[in-house]
Order: C-alpha cells, then structure tokens, then sequence
C-alpha cells in the first residue's frame, strides 16, 4: 500500500510564514499554487503547504521523520532557527521542535544515535 500525503500549514501573514519556511526547509516552494498558497514536496507524494488562513493559524501540529536528523537540526541552525523543543522518547527516538511566527508546531523526528 503506497501512501501519500499532503499537509497544509495556515498561517497569517503569508509572505512573513513563506520566508521563516524557506529558512526552515533550506529552499523555495517546490511550487506556489496560488497567491495565498506554496507547496513544498519533502519527498515524492508528500508534500507540505502553507496557505493564508488567519482564521486557522497557529493550530497546525506536524512531526516530519528524517534520516539525516543531526545534519537537518545543524543546517537549520546555520539558517539562524533554533529548536523551541528538544526531546528524547524513551525508546530514544529524537525530535526537534519549530514554531513558526503563528505558534504553527514544525517537528523534525530522527531515529536514536547507534551505539558504536
């Protein structure tokens, strides 16, 4: 079974939310749908957009699973965002936490450090 997914973002100002993203992701929209929404495609089928909805801002909850955990949280903090939130599960699953200007919450889960 194949899934593919599209997750939408809203947010209030949607120039401010389309600079703190490409600060977030490291690019532009992979494409801009209209002029209150841009999609980024993560991976093939899985996409992330952010669309102008003020009534809807600050609501979103999204956890993005990487391989590259480490690099992605370094590389994001070479882009001057910083995690909100860093957590450690039980299971030692890691997860990166980024709110956006609306409070939106973008994280990033990577896999427990291997023991060598």
């Amino acid at each position: 079974m194949s899934v593919d997914l599209f997750a939408g973002i809203p947010v209030a100002d949607h120039a401010a939310a389309l600079a703190w993203y490409e600060r977030l992701l490291g690019s532009p929209p992979t494409f801009v749908a209209s002029d209150t929404e841009a999609v980024w495609e993560l991976a093939e089928h899985r996409s992330l957009a952010v669309e102008h909805r003020p009534e809807h801002a600050g609501h979103a909850v999204v956890t993005i699973f990487v391989g590259d955990f480490d690099v992605r949280v370094a590389r994001i903090a070479d882009r001057g965002l910083e995690p909100a939130e860093r957590e450690t599960y039980p299971n030692g699953v890691r997860k990166a936490v980024y709110r956006d200007p609306d409070g939106n919450e973008i994280g990033f889960g990577g896999a427990p450090v291997e023991a060598g």
